[in-house]
């Protein structure tokens, strides 16, 4: 096995496709719809239940998206937030969102990974779709995050939104559990 130098995250050609990324969002709720097609759509491409946007509060651009690429692009991190953070932080040049006022919709409640990436990327809003219980029930482990998480983030300054469409959301990962989606963690390998 030789040593790799690099890694690199694509994002995928469907999404410039598919995705309508100039047209302003207004109001939490066209945000939030916006964010579960993302995740529908990406199940259609073979991709995880999970989306994720980030969202500029003033204007009501899209940053930048991302969604569940675990499997496909083979990278445990690459959860929805994840990859909506790194591709905005990507597209500004800098390694936070503080600049601007950004908020992240993301299509379910963050995991524990997602959590921390979300304390650090300098998002001043979360705002959530399905719930965690949501996505434990058809099987993911969300990992061990605190009870008090959204008092925590908020604590942080930034504010944190639930349950934002969440019959919408908590429907895409029924319909990822119906096609034979992979629920997948640390013991599941992809082929």
């Amino acid at each position: 096995m030789s040593s790799v130098q690099e890694v690199t995250w694509r994002m995928p050609a469907w999404i410039a496709r598919e995705l309508d990324l100039d047209t302003p969002l207004d109001g939490d709720d066209a945000k939030m719809a916006f964010t579960v097609a993302l995740a529908r759509r990406n199940i259609e491409h073979g991709g995880g239940p999970f989306g994720a946007a980030i969202v500029d509060a003033v204007t009501g651009l899209v940053l930048a998206v991302g969604a569940n690429w675990v499997v496909e692009q083979r990278s445990s991190l690459l959860h929805a937030e994840i990859a909506a953070i790194a591709f905005a932080q990507a597209r500004l040049g800098s390694h936070s969102l503080a600049s601007g006022n950004y908020e992240l919709f993301a299509s379910s409640e963050p995991c524990v990974q997602c959590l921390g990436a979300t304390v650090w990327s300098g998002a001043r809003r979360l705002v959530c779709g399905a719930s965690t219980g949501d996505a434990e029930a058809i099987g993911f482990d969300e990992g061990p995050r605190r009870d008090d998480w959204v008092a925590e983030l908020e604590r942080r300054g930034i504010q944190v939104v639930l349950g934002v469409r969440q019959a919408d959301a908590r429907a895409v990962l029924l319909a990822y559990q119906a096609r034979g989606g992979a629920i997948y963690n640390g013991l599941y390998a992809a082929p």
